[in-house]
């Protein structure tokens, strides 16, 4: 049995898709909200069990059936600002599940993030010693959050004693696919994109906001949730793990080539239209992230990534441009 925390969120929903169809016993974690369409990620693969997070202490307490725990749940926006919601929702409750899986010997998989790398000037390397994770400055709070529990869990893993018998945590880099529509202004750049050009629009791409670096040629490791899932799945069973890896393709592409392929997905011509970066976003904008696979390469994964033309392209057309565009 895997509790997945997060479950009825983009990443848990499709996790969910892919373990409900190889036959796993998964229990859900999350609010389904009252008023929003977050329940139609399950539409078609409806959940055995759903559990609201405030209920997880009594689960915990009672059921000693879980032989893993995915702890996808978190406050990911990266404009939050009240800093104690987001350290109880991103580190507290995290520390909560690692020290419950660490005394019931349970598999514990976690989300972090690309955001801990800040604007990349310390590199994109998943090195798990204190040294290399304290040279990482976070440029936003949710960033720093995620960062705050990888520095807690790598000390907590230096004591065998205080760890689970197996654990992963996951740095996350741009992930997009089925089933995100619920996160508002935290959608991927490709449903955005894709939504402008069908209003008639061009895609319209944020200026550089540095003199060295030309619009549209700011860059990112994009990874579709297809592959992201694979990873998520090998990680559940590979026998020994114990560390914090980075999740992406290991190829960084420009806006603009992202941009291109959704108009290239949808038929179009290329129509892309540069606009003046907001001021909130100035200096905490990531102009490059690129993740370096080796360490999960290592472990043994040999998954295939989609390049982002393949991914942008099945998004598109075996999604959006379907009636049900759920998972």
């Amino acid at each position: 049995m895997i509790l997945v925390t997060g479950g009825a969120g983009f990443i848990g929903s499709n996790l969910h898709a892919a373990l409900a169809a190889a036959g796993e016993d998964v229990i859900i974690a999350d609010w389904l909200g009252h008023e929003g369409q977050k329940w139609r990620n399950f539409q078609n693969h409806p959940p055995s069990q759903v559990l609201r997070p405030e209920e997880l202490d009594s689960f915990l307490d009672h059921d000693l059936r879980l032989t893993a725990i995915v702890h996808l749940g978190a406050i990911s926006e990266t404009t939050a600002r009240d800093a104690d919601l987001v350290w109880h929702s991103n580190v507290t409750l995290s520390q909560k599940l690692w020290s419950w899986c660490a005394a019931h010997r349970v598999r514990f998989i976690y989300a972090s993030s690309a955001a801990t790398y800040g604007d990349g000037a310390a590199g994109f390397d998943d090195d798990m010693s204190i040294p290399a994770l304290l040279r990482l400055k976070p440029l936003n709070l949710y960033g720093w959050s995620k960062h705050a529990f990888d520095l807690w869990a790598a000390r907590q893993a230096a004591d065998k004693a205080h760890a689970p018998p197996a654990w992963a945590g996951v740095k996350f880099f741009n992930v997009y696919g089925p089933n995100e529509y619920h996160k508002g202004k935290m959608i991927s750049v490709v449903k955005v994109k894709h939504d402008e050009l069908m209003a008639g629009g061009p895609v319209r791409l944020f200026k550089s906001d540095r003199p060295d670096l030309a619009d549209g040629a700011q860059q990112r490791d994009f990874i579709h949730i297809d592959d992201v899932v694979a990873a998520l799945q090998f990680l559940l069973k590979v026998p020994q793990v114990g560390g914090i890896y980075n999740l992406g393709t290991g190829t960084a592409r420009s806006y603009a080539d992202l941009a291109r392929a959704v108009c290239a997905a949808n038929g179009m011509d290329e129509r892309i239209e540069y606009i003046d970066m907001p001021e909130a976003l100035r200096g905490q904008y990531q102009s490059f992230t690129e993740a370096k696979m080796e360490r999960l390469r290592k472990l043994g994964f040999t998954h295939r990534f989609l390049t982002l033309e393949e991914g942008v392209s099945a998004y598109i057309q075996n999604f959006l441009q379907k009636a049900d565009p759920y998972r």
